[in-house]
């Protein structure tokens, strides 16, 4: 019966990592990555952050196997891709949706588990700080490799969104300096504690199938 749980058990990790990658394409938009990382870059890489550590580290923990984090980035990833080209084949622009980039910090979340010899708290604590340090610079050279979000969302406004939802030019000499390094910070300081209750409810999940 081992591989049947094991089997249930990476069912379960695609299924909860296309909910997640649902989670980004419908916060408040179909297109929320492509509209607002500029606009909320910070927030955006936050959410993203967060979203990505506690997801990977509960299923990394799980199995033991380092290579985990990456495995449910890459489903993200792709699923990303399938909705991408959803919308390019109803006539869109291709850059009308943009993949965020998850894999490089999930690969680095699956390095510091390895190096430390499957040590827990490590790759809670260097783990968790890494992707929150890093996500943020992957998704700006990403963001620097495609047309203007902005144009994008002007150009091909959705009737349906409330108007607070309406993207904006972006502030970002009002507001921050950098974007990059706010996120990054901010990032690097919640995805731990984030990292930490994905090992939490790892070890509930353990007492509930016993």
């Amino acid at each position: 019966m081992v591989w049947l749980r094991r089997t249930t058990h990476y069912l379960f990790i695609v299924v909860v990592a296309v909910n997640s990658t649902l989670l980004t394409i419908n916060a408040g938009d179909y297109i929320f990555y492509t509209d607002w990382a500029w606009t909320s870059f910070v927030v955006f890489s936050i959410s993203q952050s967060t979203m990505l550590v506690v997801g990977a580290i509960y299923y990394m923990l799980f199995t033991g196997v380092p290579g985990t984090a990456t495995y449910y980035a890459t489903i993200m990833t792709i699923y990303t891709w399938v909705a991408k080209d959803a919308w390019f084949a109803l006539g869109y622009p291709y850059d009308f949706v943009t993949v965020p980039v998850w894999i490089p910090s999930a690969m680095l979340l699956d390095l510091t588990y390895w190096a430390t010899r499957r040590n827990k708290h490590a790759a809670i604590i260097i783990g968790g700080t890494l992707v929150g340090l890093s996500l943020p610079l992957f998704n700006m050279i990403n963001l620097l490799l495609i047309r203007d979000p902005l144009e994008m969302a002007f150009k091909y406004p959705r009737p349906t969104l409330p108007p607070y939802m309406t993207p904006i030019e972006p502030q970002v000499g009002k507001f921050y300096n950098s974007p990059v390094a706010l996120g990054s910070g901010a990032g690097a300081v919640l995805s731990v504690p984030i990292a930490a209750l994905g090992a939490k409810l790892n070890t509930w999940t353990y007492r509930w199938m016993a």
